[in-house]
């Protein structure tokens, strides 16, 4: 096993470990180690929340899911030599829960899928669904099953939700102005439409005190992704993948977290994978000047890993840039997607289960989302591939009509007050 850089103690806290890791990005966090080019290292993850959500049959939690918070990132990593224009390469050799642990924190033998409340955060289909709700999903060994979402088990494919490298304070400095931009075209919105920075909760790693209030009041949030990489949720990358990142700071600063056990393409319901602590081994090296020879500068580029579920045969949901009251949108992918998703809910419930146990499934198993057209005007039209081995029946339709299955006791709700 490679060395552990980043260990955390599933006792404590995320702020009271040995190493402090962050929740903001800004050049100015201090690295917590430093790594050679070529160097292979271990590092431990915490579930985004920290413990926030628990294993119970109540929404309570997801509803006041305290999102000033996330996420607990383990680093930053300081690569020796790394400068600015360079393309740092991380391989990632190994990633999965907590190793031979059970317990109350998710990633000890279990994770959760939640939607979020529109008063806090929404998700992708959030004015059909606003209320809160939630999943949890047992694993064993890649496989995950659900006393709320019954009749489904399905393969893994863990990965990280969140990786990235440093801004310089110019890239910070543009993040802020472009977001405070958008924010400023309609400021009361629910929800937001995007996160200014905000020192409260702030968590900075080794920061000295003296310079904590003006980082803190600098450093952006971790939500969305960036050139940095940063909060993708790509669920491809997995074991096995190689990641070009650009580096804008001296050393890199490399951070990662928010593992993920399984995921549909979008996380559709914003807290969409299966969330859950763990681990981490990876790899990196530099690419000198990189950023200017592959003209990689605004976002990383990768190669996906050659571990994942092996599924063959699929039932697939189209949507088109209709909206749900009749008004035509122009070549708008957004909402055909979502269109598409609604869809396959739709059809779900036909089979006995809730919407909102519909809806979980999409955003933690491993559907595929895409693109199918985006030329023909006026409607795009985006595509949901569902795995029909994930389930315990039947899913096809048929002349025999749909199977009814025993909807169990349904996704915990908690309705905002």
């Amino acid at each position: 096993m490679p060395d552990v850089l980043f260990p955390l103690d599933s006792s404590k806290k995320f702020e009271d470990q040995e190493k402090i890791g962050h929740n903001r990005w800004h050049p100015e966090i201090p690295p917590v180690a430093t790594v050679k080019p070529g160097d292979e290292f271990r590092v431990d993850c915490r579930e985004w929340f920290d413990g926030a959500i628990v294993n119970d049959d109540s929404a309570e939690d997801i509803l006041n899911a305290p999102l000033l918070t996330v996420h607990k990132l383990s680093g930053p990593f300081r690569v020796e030599g790394a400068k600015p224009g360079d393309l740092l390469i991380v391989d990632i050799l190994d990633v999965g829960p907590i190793p031979q642990e059970k317990g109350p924190l998710a990633g000890q033998g279990w994770g959760y899928t939640g939607i979020f409340a529109k008063q806090n955060g929404g998700g992708f289909l959030t004015d059909q669904f606003p209320d809160a709700y939630k999943a949890i999903w047992d694993f064993s060994g890649q496989t995950a099953t659900s006393r709320h979402v019954p009749g489904v088990s399905f393969t893994g494919l863990i990965h990280p939700g969140l990786m990235g490298t440093a801004p310089s304070a110019e890239l910070l400095a543009t993040w802020n102005a472009r977001e405070g931009k958008l924010i400023a075209t309609d400021p009361n919105r629910v929800p937001p439409l995007a996160l200014p920075p905000e020192p409260q909760f702030a968590v900075l790693g080794s920061l000295p005190d003296s310079e904590f209030d003006r980082v803190a009041g600098e450093a952006a949030r971790t939500a969305p992704p960036r050139e940095n990489g940063g909060n993708q949720d790509i669920k491809n990358l997995s074991k096995g993948t190689r990641i070009f990142y650009p580096v804008f700071v001296d050393g890199a600063n490399l951070s990662m977290g928010d593992l993920h056990f399984s995921q549909g393409d979008g996380e559709i319901t914003f807290c969409g994978a299966i969330e859950m602590g763990g681990f981490m081994d990876v790899r990196v090296d530099v690419i000198k000047g990189g950023m200017d020879t592959y003209g990689v500068s605004e976002n990383a580029i990768f190669m996906p890993g050659n571990v994942e579920p092996n599924y063959s045969e699929w039932i697939a949901f189209s949507g088109t840039s209709v909206t749900l009251d009749g008004e035509q949108r122009y070549l708008d992918s957004h909402l055909s997607y979502q269109r598409a998703c609604l869809h396959a809910i739709d059809y779900l419930t036909k089979f006995g289960y809730a919407p909102e146990q519909a809806y979980l499934l999409l955003g933690s198993a491993p559907i595929e989302g895409r693109l199918s057209g985006v030329v023909d005007i006026p409607n795009s039209c985006s595509t949901v591939y569902l795995p029909t081995a994930i389930f315990d029946f039947d899913v096809r339709p048929s002349a025999r009509g749909p199977h009814q299955i025993d909807p169990g006791m349904g996704a915990p709700r908690a309705v905002a007050s």
